[in-house]
């Protein structure tokens, strides 16, 4: 196991390498390797195991009533696959977890991600942590998804982070973070927001964004 591919994962931040060895050699663990489009867990299995792509990338793809397969996210080493789905009542996986090219990936028994957590802090804290970033994003994003056009996403978000007081903010995700907390395309957005700086509502300059009318901004969530 190549160790400092391991300590880029956000499970392991923080932790020292000679930690991080001496906390890998305790548990039960093991590496598998996949072949591009080779199905590495189905949805509706049990959650038993914690997987961390090493090597490659997959995918989750959920298929529909139809037969339709709908990708779901896309996970790059060295992410963690599924983690949130590991503990509570309804441990299964949503999703087929897809090889999107050839892949190696670290499997944890479930049994073994409890005994780290007793044996190392900071893996505890780093789980725990990215668990309830997980569920945070998932939080605002279900109340954007209340907003019906991509001006009252964007109106609500630049509220949001203005305040009361301020005029300029600093957008502080990427524009497909953004696209993604907002449940639409990229291109959809930057789209909006050319339109908004175009007719005066805000100024765009790259991450940094000034609100030029705010009553505009305001009248967009009264409609």
């Amino acid at each position: 196991m190549k160790l400092e591919i391991l300590a880029q994962s956000p499970l392991f931040k923080n932790i020292p390498q000679g930690e991080l060895a001496h906390l890998m050699n305790q548990v039960v663990c093991q590496e598998r390797s996949y072949h591009s489009g080779e199905i590495i867990a189905y949805s509706d299995d049990a959650c038993d195991n914690l997987y961390i792509v090493l090597e490659g990338s997959v995918r989750g793809d959920m298929i529909d009533f139809s037969g339709k397969t709908i990708k779901i996210e896309d996970m790059e080493a060295p992410s963690p696959v599924a983690s949130a789905f590991l503990f509570g009542q309804h441990r299964k996986l949503p999703v087929n977890i897809v090889a999107n090219k050839d892949v190696r990936i670290l499997i944890i028994p479930r049994e073994s991600v409890i005994q780290m957590f007793s044996l190392n802090k900071i893996f505890l804290e780093n789980f725990l942590n990215m668990i309830s970033t997980r569920a945070q994003f998932l939080s605002m994003k279900i109340r954007f998804l209340s907003f019906k056009t991509i001006r009252e996403k964007i109106a609500q978000y630049l509220l949001e982070l203005a305040g009361h007081d301020k005029d300029t903010v600093i957008l502080n995700r990427s524009q497909q973070n953004l696209a993604d907390l907002f449940g639409v395309a990229r291109p959809s957005l930057a789209r909006t927001l050319g339109e908004m700086d175009e007719e005066g509502i805000i100024e765009v300059n790259r991450k940094e964004v000034r609100i030029l009318d705010r009553s505009r901004i305001n009248l967009l969530l009264k409609r």
